[in-house]
Parts: C-alpha cells; structure tokens; sequence
C-alpha cells in the first residue's frame, strides 16, 4: 500500500511505528563498481522495447512539466511528481529528483554544488526514515555521479555539464533496472514448469509479463501475504495477463512446494552478505525450497544493494505494520507486527538484478572489496 503522494509517510527524526512500505531503518551505504555504467548500459540496450519504453515516459514527462527543485517544496516535490507516476518506483523517482537538483542549482563552485547535492539527499532520505530502496539509491547517487578526480581540475561549468550528464544517465538506467531484468530472468522460465512467488513484487511481475508475452507455458502459485493481501493483488494482475495462477495461503507453502519448480521472491534490499531483506515470509519460504531442493531466484534492482550486514533476525531495526485479525486481540497478548524478514544467502540460489546474475557469494565479495 503506498502512501498518498503530498504527504510524508515516515518524518525524521521520530517516525512513526508503522512503517509505509515494509522497509528498515538501519543506516548504511550503497556501492557500486567501477564498470557500473558501462555494464548496466549495455544489458539495457539489448532490452527489447527498452528504448521505446523510456522514449514514452520522456515523452509523458513532457506532457506535465516537473516542478523545479528551487521552487517551494524543492526537491520533495519534484520526488513526489516522479512518485506519482505508476511505473517508477520510490527510489527512482528520488534518483530523477537528485538529477534535477544539479540542473536546477546556481552553485558557483563544486563545492557548493556537492553541499546543495548533499542537503537534497538527506532530505529524500528523511522523508521516510524506514526505506531501504530510498536511501540506497540517493547513496548510490552520490557515490556514482561525484565520484571522479576528473571534476577536481575542470572549469566549474564543464564539471556541472559532466555531473548533469551523469546524473540523467545513471537515471535512464535506474529506469531501465526491470526491463534489464525481466530480459535476464528468461532463461530460467521453461515450459511447463510452476513457480512459487510471495506477496506482490514489481520486479518480478515484470518477468512474467516478458515471459508471457514471449509465449512461454508456466503457472504461477502465488501466496495470500497477509495480513495485507499482496498476493491476492498480485493473483489480479497475473489472472489479467492470461497466466494461470492459483492464491495459497501463507501456511499452505510446504504442504505445495511438490509442484514447485522454482521460487521468485522480490527484495526491499540486498545486504553484504548476499541475504537479502523482504517482506514477513521471505525467510520461511525459503527455508522449505531449500530442504525440497527447489531454487530460489531474487530478483533486485541494484539500486536496493545496501551496507548492511545482519547476523540474525533481531540484528536489525524492524519496520511495522498493522495486523487486523478480524476479531478482537485478547488484552495482554503481544502481537508480532514486525513487517519483514532476513533471509540468509546459503538459502538463495541466484540474484537476478540489472547487474546481471549473481550468486550470493559475488555480490558479498564485490562489497567487501569496494569498501576496504
């Protein structure tokens, strides 16, 4: 459930104990490598509608003019007009607000330009305190499009040029992340074969949206994901596009992973392990595919890598949700309303992000080295 786009879900510094959108507090550090861009750019460009796709939302982007980040709101409201569009996801639409703030800044010097970058980014990432996806991206952000020596010896105006450029290409590609994805993802869909998903996931209802439309033969089991009925919400789409799917509820996961061929689950954040944090479930499910020897594929923009390295499912700061059983709670009986849970790399098979496909391990080994 998304909050309503004017408002402020989760203020800083005191958020609230329910969390908008399933997503941890804890503080950490996007990454990326060196060859990011080139990498990401090329899986993108062999994307098929790819560049059709992102020509039509530069051109429903026209239509309404975004409003500038110097005007009042500043860059809250240029993120809130991205947000509004039904494709883009939280933090893509903080990283096309960022974009924004560099072309809009009337900075002098680099380093004005870079405090003004900064203030904008912790603006975003204190409109909801809880969001990984959100605060991931504006790291990366501003890891990626500062991060040169270049900038150090250039006239000011060519080194904003050279930031701007940056940022709206490193945009294009966020944009791009579940189309990259999607493309990626097919060679792991065979006919015939039934897959396993949990609550209602983007990214991976991207993938079947490509898989289906290249004819491919599958169906879907889709868990119930209560207590907020994602599933049934993500039953909807798939029943629209033609796909067999059938809604289980959450305990029934074991009792049908014998028709399972393989799991897809999405992902609030990838950690340095290479575990990954999702939505309450993610953990349990995996833990019987894994007994059943059935694989578990995730599928992750890069943009939701964080630095953050969980021992256990209490090693992190939960978010909430409410829970509505239908009947009155009896007084004095706790409820558990955390919203999500930790799901440790040994129990998944593969990650599949725009970055391409990834076993745990690499995506533990590239952190650990970009940040010795």
């Amino acid at each position: 459930m998304e909050p309503d786009a004017a408002q402020n879900p989760n203020p800083s510094p005191v958020p609230p104990p329910i969390s908008a959108y399933y997503q941890t507090r804890a503080e950490h550090h996007a990454v990326v490598s060196s060859d990011w861009l080139a990498h990401a750019a090329a899986a993108a460009a062999t994307s098929p509608g790819a560049d059709a796709a992102a020509a039509a939302a530069a051109a429903d982007a026209g239509a309404v003019p975004p409003p500038s980040p110097g005007a009042a709101g500043g860059v809250i409201e240029e993120f809130n007009f991205w947000r509004r569009k039904p494709e883009a996801a939280e933090a893509v639409a903080a990283i096309m607000a960022l974009a924004a703030v560099i072309r809009s800044s009337r900075a002098t010097t680099m380093m004005e330009l870079e405090i003004e970058l900064k203030k904008a980014s912790d603006k975003l990432k204190s409109w909801d305190a809880t969001s990984i996806s959100l605060s991931a991206a504006c790291d990366l952000f501003m890891r990626f499009v500062t991060r040169t020596s270049h900038l150090e010896h250039e006239k000011f105006d060519a080194a904003k040029s050279r930031l701007i450029e940056r940022g709206e290409k490193f945009g294009e590609i966020s944009l791009k992340a579940r189309k990259t994805i999607a493309m990626l993802s097919q060679d792991f869909i065979y006919d015939g074969c039934t897959m396993l998903v949990h609550g209602y996931s983007r990214v991976v209802l991207e993938v079947l949206k490509l898989a289906a439309s290249n004819r491919k033969l599958f169906r879907v089991l889709c868990t119930e994901g209560r207590p907020d009925r994602t599933g049934l919400r993500m039953s909807n789409e798939l029943a629209a596009l033609g796909i067999p799917v059938k809604v289980l509820i959450d305990s029934a996961v074991a009792y049908s992973m014998d028709e399972v061929d393989m799991v897809f689950v999405g992902a609030d954040g990838v950690v340095e392990s290479g575990g990954i944090i999702n939505m309450m479930g993610t953990y349990q499910i995996a833990l019987v595919a894994h007994s059943m020897n059935k694989p578990v594929y995730v599928a992750a923009e890069s943009y939701k890598f964080a630095r953050l390295y969980p021992l256990d499912q209490k090693d992190m700061t939960p978010a909430h949700r409410p829970i509505d059983f239908g009947v009155p709670v009896p007084a004095g009986v706790e409820v558990e309303t955390s919203a999500r849970d930790y799901t440790p790399p040994q129990y998944l098979t593969l990650l599949l992000t725009d970055l391409g496909v990834l076993t745990p391990s690499v995506v533990s080994d590239e952190l650990i080295q970009l940040y010795l």
